[in-house]
């Protein structure tokens, strides 16, 4: 026991005396934290292969004040950072909306709120954060609300005592007009302008000083008023924004985490590094990098976690079902496309580090807790090459068009026989690169580029429908391949107004007798009207649902149902149902709407015999190595319709002969290739240019793909027949002579 004591005590001895103040100073130098590392992000790729989204490695910056001292050493340390990122070229994240330079104005109309209209026309005010920031530090009242009432005891006048009275005998003053007049309340309600607003940020953050001759610290102090201390207005500009970053974290108004810059260049690092600025912290992370301009609209993006998402979902999302959630405030998910449609397999699982910093932020110690797990590899049904040659197509064409008025389009292209999303294109598009730098400008554009058209714009088909009319016809017995109907122009059947064959309304003549495959050939709204009328609205609206229309197609992606329309639907929007209002229904008009990838669909059914596949963009799940495939997508069937061979081939044969001998004919004739094309005009109103509509399929023998365009304001739906052959000249000319991009050390695709 004596020898135990006599070693225990020597320990004691060796740590408290000897070595006590080497581990004193290293306990108080040292700053042990833990941290989660998000794992890397999965490659998107296309179904050949081709890499389309990838992480790229980089350096970010972050800030870390508390270790930068006090206000003037905070204040010197950030100014120096900005002097590097200046001289380096290097941007950084400033959301101040004041202008960089003097004279300093607002960046947006109302910095304050946002205004939105409401359906009964009014409009609401929604604080912006930097209103939030200013209403939290009582800079300014809510400009959302109304101002409270001033109260009776506020407005009364006051009596005076004999010290008010004997001040205003030596001032001058008028006891009694003085008394009289209500006191003005101490706070302005008058929303501070943009160098207000600075220099007011410029106070709280000791980047500037009353000047000497100043009676009070007013609160709405003009930057141009304030003592910078021998600092420039745009070096005081800048310190100011990145403080208002931090103090929008520190006050809650934004809960994502501030990083002061990405992707750095070495240049930057090593200037930081040589002026040793405390509290910046660089750190490897990665980022999302696009290997090609297209397909904008169907890959989306990534970004943080904003605070809506949050509490909504992922605060509690547990995919992995370990009873944990799997996500942290500020984590990075995806926000649109297949970046938030396969969020699941392409995020990784975090890892945990235990690190150690000295006082100046920088890492001297690092332990592994837990490692991170890369997330799974998506493959998608794109081709990226046909993908590219549609955007390209209506890029090139759309200007061209005979019609003035055109503001946008959409061309989705499906594989027959599973649903498979070949090329789905908006047009006009936008940069996926240069997302966060465009936002403003594609935000106001009337054209609305952000828009996904192919999956949640909806349009009127016009007589694209007329093909659903003749199968429904020919089903229900109402019509045969050989049932021939005299077209007299206009179709009295209803009293009133009659509706007119457009060849009737334009030209005064007819095209006489036809069947169901002629009609379809030279879209004779008379044929169809009188066999909308045999069947029904409620037998026509059963087809065109077995077909898909007014329905979702099953796509991964968000889309929009469309409308299909009926009896119901009219009476659901407080307008009387009459049945004439079948004969619009039964050529594509009244108030149908589809999306063009509904409309591919519906052909795709159509051709294939009439089975109605789930459409999808998912082709496959590889793991992160690429070693294994974790999923592989089968094709789901979501319905069925019965066609007798004879008839689906006498609806096909009409359009068939829409591209050897009709309207389109001269587009497909040097195409190699038989297809089948239907064109379609539906007016939107008296005053613009109708939408310009046109589906097909090929080979027609032995149908593989199925296609659908629609032009905004595009005028006739023949037009539209120049891109549709110049799309299929490449997919079968390419078909064959396409090889599959290898990727190293990947599964043989």
């Amino acid at each position: 026991m004596a020898l135990l004591l006599t070693g225990l005590g020597s320990v004691l001895y060796d740590l408290q005396i000897n070595n006590g103040e080497a581990y004193r100073r290293q306990s108080q130098y040292k700053i042990a934290e833990t941290e989660t590392v998000e794992a890397g992000r999965g490659q998107i790729l296309d179904r050949n292969g081709r890499v389309l989204v990838s992480d790229k490695a980089v350096y970010q910056v972050k800030l870390n004040t508390a270790l930068m001292g006090k206000a003037p050493e905070r204040n010197q340390a950030i100014l120096s950072l900005l002097q590097v990122a200046q001289a380096t070229g290097t941007e950084w994240e400033d959301t101040l909306p004041i202008s960089r330079q003097a004279p300093f104005t607002f960046t947006t109309d109302n910095p304050y709120y946002a205004l939105t209209d409401n359906e009964d026309g009014s409009q609401s005010r929604t604080l912006t954060r930097l209103g939030k920031l200013c209403v939290k530090m009582k800079w300014i009242q809510d400009p959302t609300k109304d101002p409270e009432p001033v109260s009776d005891e506020e407005t009364a006048p006051q009596k005076q005592g004999f010290f008010d009275k004997l001040k205003s005998i030596f001032s001058g003053g008028n006891s009694a007009s003085d008394q009289s007049a209500p006191q003005e309340k101490e706070e302005d309600t008058a929303l501070p302008t943009a160098e207000q607003l600075l220099g007011r940020l410029c106070l709280y953050f000791d980047l500037a000083e009353q000047p000497e001759d100043s009676q009070s610290a007013n609160q709405t102090t003009a930057l141009s008023q304030l003592d910078l201390g021998g600092l420039g207005q745009d070096q005081v500009r800048d310190a100011a924004g990145v403080l208002y970053e931090q103090l929008l974290r520190t006050k809650g108004v934004n809960q994502t985490a501030y990083r002061f810059a990405a992707d750095v260049n070495i240049d930057f690092i090593s200037r930081v590094k040589e002026l040793s600025i405390p509290g910046v912290v660089i750190e490897a992370t990665t980022t999302r990098q696009y290997h090609t301009t297209y397909a904008a609209h169907l890959l989306g993006r990534v970004a943080a976690i904003d605070p809506d998402e949050w509490t909504s979902y992922y605060k509690t999302a547990d995919i992995d079902g370990d009873g944990e959630p799997d996500y942290q405030m500020n984590d990075t998910v995806g926000k649109e496309g297949a970046e938030r449609a396969f969020e699941n397999y392409l995020r990784g699982s975090s890892g945990v580090r235990a690190l150690e910093r000295n006082t100046s932020g920088k890492v001297v110690s690092e332990t592994w807790l837990t490692d991170p797990k890369p997330g799974n590899n998506v493959v998608l049904t794109i081709d990226l090459d046909l993908q590219s040659t549609v955007e390209d197509v209506l890029a090139n064409s759309i200007p061209k068009l005979s019609s003035k008025e055109v503001e946008g389009a959409a061309c989705v292209i499906l594989d027959v026989n599973n649903g498979d999303v070949l090329a789905s294109a908006s047009y006009p598009t936008f940069s996926l690169a240069t997302y966060g730098q465009d936002i403003a400008q594609n935000s106001s554009n009337p054209l609305k580029p952000l828009t996904n058209r192919a999956l949640t714009g909806t349009y009127p088909p016009g007589s694209t429908f007329k093909m659903v009319t003749a199968i429904a016809g020919l089903e229900e017995g109402i019509i045969t391949p050989s049932t021939k109907i005299l077209d007299k122009g206009a179709y009295t059947y209803y009293p009133g107004t009659p509706p007119k064959c457009w060849i009737y309304r334009q030209h005064g003549t007819t095209h006489g007798l036809v069947n169901v495959s002629e009609a379809i050939k030279v879209s004779c709204n008379y044929f169809f009207y009188d066999v909308g009328r045999r069947l029904g609205i409620d037998r026509l609206v059963d087809y065109a649902t077995r077909f898909g229309l007014g329905q979702k197609t099953g796509i991964e992606l968000g889309e929009k149902p469309g409308v299909m329309a009926s009896r119901e639907y009219t009476e659901s929007r407080g307008q009387k149902w009459y049945d004439g209002n079948t004969l619009s229904v039964a050529i594509g008009q009244e108030n149908s709407a589809f999306t063009p990838i509904q409309l591919a669909n519906y052909i795709a059914t159509l051709v294939n015999g009439g089975t109605r596949y789930s459409t999808h963009l998912l082709k496959e799940v590889k793991a992160s190595d690429f070693t294994s495939v974790e999923y592989s997508y089968q094709p789901q069937v979501l319905s069925t319709i019965d066609i007798q061979p004879k008839n689906l081939e006498a609806v096909k044969a009409g359009m068939l002969a829409l591209t050897s001998d009709g309207s389109v004919s001269r587009y497909f004739q040097n195409l190699g290739v038989k297809v089948g094309a239907k064109t379609g005009s539906a007016q939107i109103s008296a005053q613009t240019e109708s939408n310009a509509v046109f589906v097909c399929f090929a080979p027609y023998d032995k149908p593989e793909i199925a296609m659908a365009i629609v032009v905004e304001h595009g005028g006739s739906g023949s037009e539209l027949g120049a891109m549709a052959a110049d799309i299929l000249s490449y997919y079968f000319s390419a078909k064959d002579s396409q090889d599959e991009v290898p990727t190293e050390n990947t599964l043989t695709r």
